[in-house]
C-alpha cells in the first residue's frame, strides 16, 4: 500500500484560541487531509517571528489566516511573497485576502506606498479600506467566475458563505489592481469583490469570506480540500 504523502502547511497569523476561524482551521485541515488521503502537519507561524531566517522552504503550502491586524505586517507579507514567487500553493481568508492584495500591490505592481487602511488610515494609497457595510457575522450569496480555481473547488458558480470582516479592496484602486495576473473570481450579491486568484500560479486563492467555518458544523470546506489537493500535487 502506498504511503500517503506528508505535507507541511504553514499557517501565517497570530494564533488566538478565542478567534472562531482559528478554532475552525485545524478541523478543516484534518478533514481535508482525511478526504485527500494525505498525512498532514500544520504549524502556526506568528508574524512577529517570521524573518529572513525563517525556513519557509520546508513548507508545502501556506494559509494566511484571519484576525488581523497582525503583530508584524512585514512578516506576513514576506511569507505571502515567498508562496507567490516560489509557486507554493497559497490560501488567504479574510485578513489573508487583504494582505495578499497588499503584497501584490507592493511587490508586483511596484506600489511602494501601498498600505492597509486598518493600520494606515491616512495613507494616500490605502488599497484596503473599510467596507461600505461591515461584514461581521454576515452571510451572503457569492457568484464565482466559471473555470476559476475557486469555482472548480466548489463545483458550482453560486455559493453562500459567511464573513467576519470590516475591510476590503478600495474601489479607487480595484481596476488598477486587476490589470495583470491578479483576477477577480468572486463577487457578492451587490457585485462587490470577494475572491481573487493569480492566473500565473498553480494555486493562489484568497477570499474575504471564511470558508473554514464550515468545519465547525462537520462539513468539509471545498476550498480547503482543493488547497490540500494542490499541495499534494505540487509536492509530487
Amino acid at each position: 500500500m502506498e504511503t500517503p504523502p506528508q505535507l507541511r502547511i504553514a499557517l501565517i497569523g497570530d494564533y488566538d484560541p478565542q478567534v472562531t476561524a482559528h478554532q475552525a482551521i485545524p478541523l478543516a485541515l484534518n478533514m481535508a487531509a482525511l478526504h485527500n488521503e494525505v498525512d498532514l502537519h500544520f504549524q502556526w507561524l506568528a508574524t512577529d517571528r517570521i524573518n529572513a531566517n525563517t525556513p519557509l522552504a520546508g513548507f508545502d503550502g501556506f494559509w494566511c489566516v484571519p484576525a488581523s491586524p497582525y503583530r508584524n505586517m512585514d512578516g506576513a507579507l514576506s511569507a505571502i511573497r515567498f508562496a507567490r514567487e516560489q509557486q507554493r500553493p497559497f490560501l488567504g481568508t479574510c485578513g489573508g485576502f487583504q494582505h495578499a492584495v497588499l503584497e501584490y500591490a507592493r511587490n508586483v505592481l511596484g506600489w511602494a506606498d501601498a498600505e492597509h487602511g486598518e493600520t494606515s488610515p491616512d495613507a494616500t494609497r490605502a488599497v484596503l479600506t473599510p467596507l461600505a457595510c461591515s461584514l461581521v457575522e454576515a452571510v451572503d450569496g457569492i457568484h464565482l467566475t466559471d473555470g476559476s480555481l475557486i469555482a472548480n473547488a466548489y463545483g458550482t458558480s453560486e455559493i453562500r458563505e459567511g464573513y467576519r470582516c470590516r475591510y476590503g479592496v478600495n474601489p479607487a484602486f480595484g481596476e488598477q489592481l486587476l490589470t495583470h495576473s491578479l483576477k477577480a473570481t468572486g463577487h457578492d450579491s451587490a457585485g462587490d469583490l470577494r475572491a481573487i486568484e493569480l492566473s500565473d500560479h498553480p494555486f493562489f486563492v484568497a477570499t474575504l469570506f471564511q470558508p473554514e467555518r464550515a468545519a465547525l458544523t462537520g462539513t468539509l470546506p471545498p476550498l480547503v480540500s482543493a488547497f490540500i489537493k494542490a499541495c499534494a500535487r505540487n509536492r509530487r
